[in-house]
């Protein structure tokens, strides 16, 4: 007998595992199958984004666009006939990504001030604006955004602070609302700063180091970028005109262009050598800082006609917001330089810039090459090249720490560092609770013993669940949290994306941390708004004598099931079209009662509220019977690693009073805890240790008392 029963324990041990085996190659065969039936939709670049929407709508003004060019893409954008800005494609540059996991393609276009001139939204795929919020409340989202300086900080949905800019948020997309706007700002930078129109910091704080010197040849003032190189082909500048770059002299130089701030010795010294450095130094005016251009090849940064005009038509220097005319009296023209491994230079030039214009010689600035092209019916057409040009570290003397300026938050700052930043109150406080909250589940054994007071610390408890995590912060956690954590897992997974929202990050660790340990029951007994919202409205039904109703446990058992096929329906549309599941999503009613807080179209709110008035009669009938989350969360319940819920031997048997009294009916007949149905409300418990609830205690209660009585009784 021995032997055969451990016989038949290896065949059950053995047929479990074949059967996870055979559930798990199935999931994913169903998975590849669903994942290969869904149309891969083809990435749009920013040629065709431009294509596609006016040129109006994003650069109000503007004459023409140039080719997109450079690195991070951009497209050069005219106003008459003179460089006024980029466009570029927000997907191209910081490859945000939403609930969807794919990227979001904003369509937007900076000017030479570092300000947003307009944007658009050209491709999404956010659920959460798909259904429920229409593309006029979008549109006016991402139209605030005209006129934005880049370098200024953006609160989404709150009151900005002085030095920053307050923007209104999409109602009920509180994460989509934050990562649009970071698309832009940070996307616009970005863009900005690759061609020299800001530097790595807005506001760059220093001096000149002008005695430092060591001998540098050519080469290596290039490689440390105190001289810089912009190389031009004659098929670029074709390209740049809209005309084709297939013909047969297009990979030949058009010109290389240099140029270098030369007021450091150890940039104009090593150029001119000792004699005709200190010469050029000794012969400006205070302030006045000389540029250095040079260039080969077939196109002349001078031109013919800056003798007779006075100014250079072809050149210009900006730095900001300042665009800076080179006139002939800026100019000095020399022959050759003095350095080690100089090129043939066709043209060598330094433009004395005077203190009057504003030039900064620290902060980045860059040259503007203008080429003409052929004149059509609006007259000539331009074309601009923008040569960057950031002065190294090496020469610039850094404040002292207590003269240095501290920004309060650096704008390069990642997005989802600022969020926590900015709501560090709100996560104190929640914190404060979820602590409170696990000193009662690892105590419960003590604890409930006080019946009364942990009664109370539900109801509280509930309450801040409801008011602060779910009304105030708008932290409900939703199903679509679950898809899009597997949906990231099966294609670009970044956890930046899942930290944007504090709240929701720390809920998700602590409810994962209470699955492991305890089960599901913890976060839907304890830490979702609309099943405190459902309970405390029962409560108060129940005291103003509302009838309650229960199932048999045969039925309720059955109805159990309806969640679990809801959340595989939902896991298995969100694999395809996302406008499906955005639909189908809409069975949590989470959206409407708690983040919209009933402000919604009548038939969300119809839906909302007949779940709601059913549950005064029937208490959590959405937890219990439809919840796709309650479903997912439960799937692993058995899995856990402690069974602190205490149950003797007579439950069951002799005694079905905690099945009675169980808000949720998760106790079978047979007195077993149903853990993926129990909410952890420790009711149950409350009773196990009550000697005047639970029937062997009050039987030991009597007893002890009757013998307590006959020892006084028998004492005289």
């Amino acid at each position: 007998m021995k032997a055969e029963g451990i016989g038949l324990a290896l065949l059950d041990l053995f047929y479990s595992r074949a059967v996870r085996l055979c559930f798990l190659a199935a999931t994913a065969i169903f998975v590849a199958l669903i994942l290969g039936a869904v149309p891969v939709r083809a990435s749009v670049d920013l040629r065709d984004a431009i294509k596609a929407h006016p040129l109006a709508d994003v650069f109000p003004g503007a004459d023409h666009v140039g080719d997109v060019d450079g690195i991070p893409p951009a497209a050069p954008v005219f106003r008459d006939s003179r460089l006024a800005g980029y466009l570029y494609l927000t997907s191209d540059v910081v490859n945000s990504a939403g609930f969807a996991g794919k990227p979001i393609k904003i369509l937007a276009g900076v000017d030479l001030t570092g300000k947003i001139t307009g944007a658009l939204v050209h491709e999404h795929d956010e659920p959460i604006l798909i259904l429920g919020i229409p593309d006029s409340s979008l549109d006016d989202f991402i139209r605030q955004f005209g006129g934005v300086d880049i370098r200024q900080r953006v609160r989404v949905g709150e009151e900005a602070k002085d030095g920053e800019v307050g923007v209104d948020m999409v109602t009920g997309a509180s994460i989509t609302s934050h990562v649009f706007a970071d698309s832009i700002m940070r996307s616009g930078r970005i863009i900005a700063r690759s061609r020299g129109m800001i530097g790595k910091t807005s506001n760059r704080a220093g001096k000149l180091e002008l005695e430092k010197f060591d001998v540098a040849s050519w080469q290596r003032l290039l490689e440390s970028g105190a001289i810089r190189k912009l190389h031009l082909t004659r098929g670029q500048v074709a390209t740049a005109f809209s005309k084709s770059s297939e013909f047969e002299d297009a990979d030949k130089l058009f010109i290389d262009l240099y140029t270098g701030l030369a007021t450091p010795a150890g940039i104009g010294q090593n150029l001119l050598g000792f004699a005709n450095y200190n010469k050029m130094i000794s012969d400006l005016e205070a302030g006045t800082h000389p540029i250095f251009a040079a260039s080969t090849g077939f196109y002349s940064f001078r031109g013919y006609t800056y003798r007779r005009s006075g100014f250079f038509e072809r050149l210009q220097l900006v730095q900001g917001d300042k665009t800076i005319r080179l006139t002939s009296d800026m100019h000095r023209s020399y022959k050759e330089l003095d350095i080690n491994g100089l090129p043939k230079l066709r043209e060598i030039s330094f433009f004395n810039i005077p203190a009057s214009t504003g030039f900064d010689p620290v902060r980045p600035w860059r040259l503007e090459l203008l080429v003409e092209g052929d004149a059509d019916a609006r007259g000539k057409k331009f074309a601009g090249f923008s040569l960057n040009y950031s002065l190294p570290d090496m020469f610039v003397q850094k404040p002292s720490v207590e003269n240095a300026i501290s920004p309060m938050i650096d704008p390069d700052m990642p997005l989802w560092q600022v969020r926590w930043i900015d709501m560090m109150a709100e996560v104190i406080i929640l914190c404060i609770a979820l602590g409170l909250l696990l000193i009662l589940l690892v105590f419960q054994d003590w604890l409930v013993r006080y019946r009364k007071q942990v009664k109370v610390f539900r109801v509280v408890f509930l309450a801040f669940t409801l008011v602060f995590i779910g009304w105030i912060t708008a932290a409900q956690l939703s199903v679509i949290n679950i898809l899009t954590f597997v949906s990231a897992l099966l294609s670009e997974f970044r956890w930046e994306f899942f930290l944007l929202e504090p709240l929701i990050f720390i809920l998700w660790g602590f409810v994962a941390l209470a699955l492991l340990f305890l089960g599901r029951g913890v976060f839907c007994g304890w830490l979702c708004p609309f099943g405190a919202l459902q309970e405390l409205m029962n409560r108060i039904a129940t005291r103003f004598g509302v009838r309650q109703y229960t199932f048999p446990f045969a039925v309720n058992e059955r109805l159990w099931s309806v969640k679990y096929v809801i959340f595989l329906g939902l896991f298995a549309l969100s694999l395809g079209p996302v406008e499906m599941a955005g639909q189908m999503m809409e069975v949590e009613p989470f959206k409407t009662v708690i983040a919209l807080k009933f402000v919604r179209a009548w038939p969300f709110v119809v839906y909302a509220a007949i779940l709601l008035i059913i549950g005064l009669f029937v208490n959590r009938f959405f937890c219990r019977y439809l919840c796709p989350l309650g479903a997912a969360l439960a799937i692993p319940a058995n899995n856990r690693m402690f069974d602190w819920l205490k149950r003797r031997h007579q439950c069951g048997t002799q005694c079905d009073v905690c099945a009675l009294s169980c808000p949720v009916q998760a106790i079978h007949p047979n007195g077993n805890i149903d853990l993926h149905e129990c909410i952890y409300c420790l009711k149950c418990q409350r009773n196990y240790h009550d000697d005047h609830i639970c029937p062997p205690l009050v039987d030991l209660r009597k007893r002890r008392e009757k013998r307590q009585a006959m020892r006084e009784g028998a004492t005289p």
